[in-house]
């Protein structure tokens, strides 16, 4: 048993999901971290008990009145389906004795919810990704040290935290992307049932992800390209795709579609024209044109270079993965040159799909969400190619990225130190624009010296919500906003401390453990590409 377990232990890719699974478990709140996770995982309550999607109180700020005159959440139902386990163990736990009292914020239920999915994906995540990093033919190690980039280094992180829909997307599109590559390579019709059956899910769970639909099939269409296959081989390979994977994109269009009809009655509208409809009700004064009001010049730029927003200030990791795509264009492989070209067409494209709309920066966020995910899969290639074209590169370049990479990864850990409306509300008094990742580090610092109100930064509108206020000015971690909260006993505050830091100390010890194995790591038989 004990040579088994030395051997479980020297293989990157079980250390790799071991750190996945830890970093998702330390870096927990136990809070859901966005208002509109908690209304999905009121849908999810709904699908099995006798609760309502909406409750009445919800209702104007959430909600849409659908069929019967009753109220419905108008998001996609995809993300409530992942939860749905985790509910059913959450409600079974929060009715234990012990628990029978405690009625506050986090919610047992919602810190059972949290932590359970929050590990799943991320160690899902951390499988296909290094998957679809060995098929582009990255060494193991390689493969390894991006994906820690990218659980480390990118706003995934902050979304490991806060639990959007972002990462359950990332983790359908690069499996989208691995399983109809492999199908590409060896005409597995089980892999390309698998890998459209991933994208036919991100559609349940945001219907925009249609774009990420298109890309894979830009993928491999690229990969075909770049490989000079043309005429009616190329066309061979494209009826035999779409004979396997249009039936499953229907079937999930069909799906969406349906459960639209329940809830509003009608097949072929989205929620948006309704959203706008009864928005116009409550306020005459929006524009006809709501909720696509933001000129077009103002979303796109918005997303690129707006100090609140920006993804290249967000996410510094892009910057890196662009420059090394460009310099080392006439080196990489069809592959890369598919991927690297697919993931910045998929950027482009939802940035110029959400710049029209009027919460074009996603609200409520920690940089701009609704292209954080297309912002991920591109920075995923920086850290391999940096790794795998080192002797190509001028020394300017190899500084400029370890910059880079450091920037990212103080930047991302800055992210979870607090909750994210904590910027949001401040910049009511501070107004815009504002530099909010420096903003967050000056927030931190005055937090901890006990500064907050020489500083300025409590402001009037962070006492809107009593409960908001606690929040946003605890350490968001668990055991901390345990300790603030006050109703939890103290046993319960002990026990999660002490987990909190052994799960700590057990992450460093198992990246102290990859770093010393990646350098001698294997191609992994089952998962190699």
């Amino acid at each position: 048993m004990s040579s088994r377990l030395s051997r479980w232990l020297a293989d990157p890719l079980v250390l790799l999901c071991l750190t996945a699974g830890l970093l998702a478990f330390v870096v927990q709140s136990g809070e859901l971290g966005t208002a509109d996770t908690m209304h999905r995982l009121q849908t999810t309550h709904w699908l099995w008990t006798s609760e309502p999607q909406v409750f009445p109180n919800d209702y104007p700020e959430f909600g849409l009145h659908g069929r019967g005159g009753q109220l419905y959440g108008w998001y996609g139902i995809g993300q409530s389906l992942l939860m749905l386990p985790a509910d059913l163990v959450g409600t079974w736990i929060a009715h234990w004795g012990i628990f029978s009292d405690y009625e506050d914020d986090p919610q047992v239920r919602a810190i059972v919810v949290s932590y359970l999915t929050s590990i799943l994906v991320n160690v899902l995540t951390a499988l296909v990704g290094f998957r679809l990093l060995r098929q582009l033919r990255f060494s193991a190690g390689e493969s390894v040290l991006g994906l820690l980039a990218l659980m480390f280094c990118t706003t995934y992180l902050h979304y490991t935290q806060n639990m959007a829909e972002n990462n359950y997307i990332m983790l359908l599109t690069l499996s989208g992307f691995s399983f109809q590559y492999e199908w590409l390579r060896t005409g597995s019709r089980r892999a390309v049932l698998v890998g459209s059956a991933a994208l036919g899910l991100n559609l349940l769970t945001r219907l925009t992800t249609a774009l990420d639909l298109v890309a894979a099939g830009v993928f491999l269409l690229l990969v075909l390209w770049f490989e000079r296959v043309r005429g009616r081989e190329l066309w061979h390979w494209l009826v035999a795709y779409c004979k396997v994977a249009a039936p499953v994109y229907v079937f999930f269009c069909l799906v969406d579609r349906l459960y639209q009809f329940y809830r509003f009655g009608s097949f072929t509208n989205t929620y948006v024209s309704l959203f706008a409809k009864e928005h116009r009700l409550q306020d005459p004064t929006l524009p006809a044109n709501f909720p696509w009001s933001t000129p077009f010049y103002e979303g796109f730029l918005g997303a690129l270079f707006k100090p609140e927003k920006s993804i290249f200030l967000f996410d510094p990791l892009l910057v890196l993965a662009i420059l090394l795509l460009v310099v080392l264009w006439s080196r990489l492989s069809a592959e890369v040159h598919a991927y690297g070209l697919t993931s910045l067409l998929l950027l482009l494209g939802y940035i110029s799909f959400y710049a029209r709309y009027t919460y074009w920066a996603g609200d409520f966020a920690w940089g701009d969400r609704y292209v954080s995910t297309s912002v991920e899969l591109a920075a995923l290639l920086a850290v391999p190619l940096l790794l795998r074209y080192r002797v190509n590169l001028s020394a300017w370049i190899w500084r400029a990225a370890v910059v880079l990479i450091g920037t990212s990864l103080i930047i991302q850990l800055a992210s979870l130190a607090f909750w994210l409306p904590l910027e949001i509300y401040q910049m009511e008094t501070l107004g815009h624009p504002t530099f909010v990742i420096a903003l967050r580090f000056k927030n931190i610092a005055a937090f901890a010296l006990g500064k907050m109100d020489a500083w300025g930064l409590n402001t009037e509108a962070m006492h809107w919500d009593e409960w908001d206020y606690v929040h946003i000015t605890t350490w968001n971690f668990l055991p901390f906003l345990l300790r603030r909260v006050g109703t939890a006993p103290k046993w319960v505050v002990d026990v999660a401390f002490a987990a909190w830091v052994a799960g700590t100390a057990a992450l460093t010890w198992v990246l102290f453990r990859l770093r010393n194995t990646i350098r001698t790591a294997q191609p992994h038989p089952r998962l190699g590409g």
